[in-house]
């Protein structure tokens, strides 16, 4: 749902936007079978695994879209739904504090942190926390920049609420993610990750990357190829460290164009059509 105060002219090329971005939305799988779990309910999960752990965990894509397994449900009882909350709440501490992402958000005291945690344990098939949040969750109309008027009630409007956040800067008002912006957003999410202890579980690191890499593609859709790139930067304690002391500023990403980003990647990754969906 959205509404806009605006002139004639601002009018018509936000429409058009608005338009192309509502259609990639909407048609995204993820977005579209997590709208059904919405209205007819979240299918049930695959049953606890007491086998052996797996070589690796596959993750398993059907019609596009992400669905858990008999191993995702493993690993999240191997990890605990705690800890996958530690790393959100991490996250959205840093996500904060970034001078980039947080022009992105228009209200911290959100619940931001508990509901990517119980979106993440319910793609593991930990249940329907997620979906069952969402349906009590108040439909309310909250300003934007631009006089633009918006309801959040799921993944998509929360990213068109992102694009008109009030305190992103004027000339970007109303622009999608762009490679530099979903590339801090991996790079402080593997962080936290990695802070929460998540990354010392080797199923999990393997697993999670590709989860990301999968799901970041309705950010952007060049992103994915530097997941593993985003997860490797936090591996030196010195980087981030490097980061915080140039207060919180990643010049090697934001504003590098996609063409000298890919530059950046070891060759094997820059172009690897297959990744993540090789299994």
């Amino acid at each position: 749902i959205f509404f806009r105060v605006l002139s004639s002219g601002a009018m018509m090329a936000a429409s058009n936007a608005e338009t192309t971005a509502a259609a990639e939305q909407a048609s995204d799988p993820d977005i579209v079978e997590e709208l059904q779990a919405l209205r007819l309910g979240a299918p049930p999960s695959p049953a606890s695994s007491a086998r052996p752990p797996p070589l690796r965990v596959a993750l398993r894509i059907v019609n596009n879209a992400h669905a858990p397994t008999e191993g995702s449900v493993w690993l999240l009882e191997e990890v605990g739904a705690a800890q996958v909350h530690a790393m959100t709440h991490a996250f959205y501490k840093k996500a904060f504090a970034d001078p980039h992402l947080t022009r992105f958000f228009r209200d911290k005291t959100d619940p931001h942190a508990e509901r990517l945690a119980n979106w993440i344990v319910e793609k593991m098939g930990g249940g329907s926390p997620w979906t069952s949040e969402r349906r009590t969750r108040p439909q309310k109309v909250v300003a934007l920049a631009g006089g633009h008027k918006h309801v959040v009630h799921d993944r998509s409007s929360a990213h068109v609420a992102a694009w008109y956040a009030p305190a992103r800067e004027p000339e970007k008002v109303g622009q999608h993610f762009q490679l530099d912006d979903s590339r801090v957003w991996m790079r402080l999410m593997f962080w936290a990750a990695r802070e929460a202890g998540l990354l010392r579980h080797p199923h999990f690191a393997d697993w999670y990357v590709r989860f990301i890499g999968h799901f970041v593609r309705v950010y952007e859709r060049k992103a994915p190829a530097f997941a593993r790139e985003s997860m490797r930067w936090s591996e030196e304690a010195a980087r981030p460290a490097a980061y915080e002391a140039a207060g919180r500023r990643m010049p090697d990403v934001v504003g590098v164009t996609p063409t000298e980003a890919l530059k950046q990647l070891p060759p094997e990754e820059r172009h690897d059509g297959a990744w993540p969906y090789e299994l």
